[in-house]
């Protein structure tokens, strides 16, 4: 009776709508917590792995979508064999591909399941209350503190809250763009106001360089999927209109943006050490220890020694000691070669390729895979903890429902 009893309660319809809350669960935490994340990340892999077959894992794996992050963490492991670093290294650099394993675990969670709307929500309404603490620190920023020090940031980064408002604006402007077709202007109204906003908040409270950049090419990528060119003319005539306001109004954007020309300038004429020198250091040691080991890199977890061999004795610019080459494409490359970041750009491109057609679910995904690939251009995304698993449960989650989508328009189709 009692094992009768145990295998009711974990049946597998139970165990899948267990994972589903916890997906939205976990999705909520994003912007929040660190640690609540990978809790309510590890409490999901409970609930979901019973409920899995070989079958539907051999799917996934065998797709370019769903088998590409896996062979990517793959070659990771591979690479802690060639490591000239200690067993700690090579495991504390292996922890960063780990999270892609979570992918095609999603794919096949959202193409069964009808709740992948709730957990995209659940992060926008998330951001919207994040957004509403910011501004209640930005009025009254001496007795409110929560853990950060940044002005109009409650948590983590300045660049961390303004890449997830530009994630939140441009799935709010399909959104918004439906609704004035459909002619729901309440609907607009309220959408257009959050939407401003979070972009208020970019450009006068927390500026990141990377999100401004993100903004003009999902800006030009909406156009191209959505609006006629009179449309387009109107959208980008406005976008020029705000941002002179903007640029007037804004000595913080004025000085964040100016600021990396006067870097640059600095690290030219005396190496230094600031933003923009850094950067141009960290690109250039990179490129040096991709050619010393093209085909298979160096081995998983050996950046910080390369980057602390190659600044031992030197100043300014050129001493400045990282663990992050603030690429994507190097820090897979130095430790995997050209065949890490061939597998890497693959993997860009069936996520793109995934998210082709249209609709909101395969334009939130088009939105966070752009926003990833322009945003590694600068930062090592992937392997940073909050932009990567923004990218693992967002593709992940849009993915299964696109997937979902599209195997049941081919079963409609005579």
């Amino acid at each position: 009776m009692a094992s009768v009893s145990l295998s009711r309660r974990f049946e597998p319809a139970k165990l899948m709508r267990l994972a589903d809350g916890l997906a939205v669960a976990t999705a909520i935490s994003v912007p929040w917590s660190t640690s609540a994340t990978l809790i309510l990340m590890a409490l999901w892999l409970i609930a979901l792995i019973p409920t899995l077959s070989w079958a539907e894992v051999r799917r996934e794996l065998l797709t370019p979508a769903g088998g590409l992050p896996v062979l990517l963490v793959v070659l990771g492991v591979a690479g802690m064999l060639w490591a000239d670093v200690s067993l700690h290294e090579r495991w504390k650099g292996l922890d960063s591909f780990l999270k892609l394993l979570v992918i095609p675990l999603l794919f096949i969670q959202f193409r069964r399941s009808d709740n992948a709307e709730r957990v995209l929500g659940g992060f926008a309404l998330s951001c919207v209350v994040l957004l509403v603490a910011s501004y209640v620190m930005v009025l009254w920023p001496h007795p409110v503190r929560l853990f950060s020090n940044d002005f109009g940031v409650p948590v983590k980064s300045g660049p961390s809250q303004s890449g997830e408002f530009v994630t939140c604006i441009f799935g709010f402007t399909y959104l918004a763009y439906d609704a004035v077709v459909r002619r729901q202007w309440r609907w607009m109204f309220a959408l257009a106001f959050v939407m401003l906003a979070m972009l208020a908040n970019i450009l006068f409270v927390a500026t990141s360089r990377t999100a401004l950049l993100i903004i003009f090419v999902l800006l030009a990528l909406f156009a191209l999927k959505q609006l006629r060119w009179r449309d387009t003319l109107i959208l980008f005539a406005a976008t020029a209109a705000l941002l002179v306001v903007a640029w007037f109004s804004s000595p913080y954007l004025r000085e964040r943006t100016t600021q990396a020309w006067t870097d640059y300038q600095s690290y030219v004429a005396s190496d230094a050490r600031n933003s923009s020198g850094e950067r141009i250091e960290f690109a250039k040691r990179s490129i040096a220890f991709i050619k010393e080991a093209p085909f298979i890199g160096h081995g998983t977890g050996t950046i910080p020694s390369l980057f602390a061999k190659a600044t031992a004795g030197q100043d300014g610019a050129m001493g400045s000691m990282t663990t992050n080459p603030h690429n994507q494409t190097f820090a897979v490359a130095i430790q995997l070669g050209l065949l890490g970041a061939l597998v890497l750009w693959a993997m860009w491109l069936a996520h793109l390729w995934l998210f082709r057609s249209g609709g909101l679910i395969e334009w939130i995904g088009l939105v966070l895979v752009v926003q990833n690939i322009v945003g590694s251009l600068l930062n090592s995304h992937l392997f940073d903890f909050l932009q990567g698993w923004i990218y693992v449960i967002g593709v992940g989650v849009a993915g299964g429902a696109a997937l979902k989508r599209r195997a049941a328009d081919t079963q409609r189709t005579p």
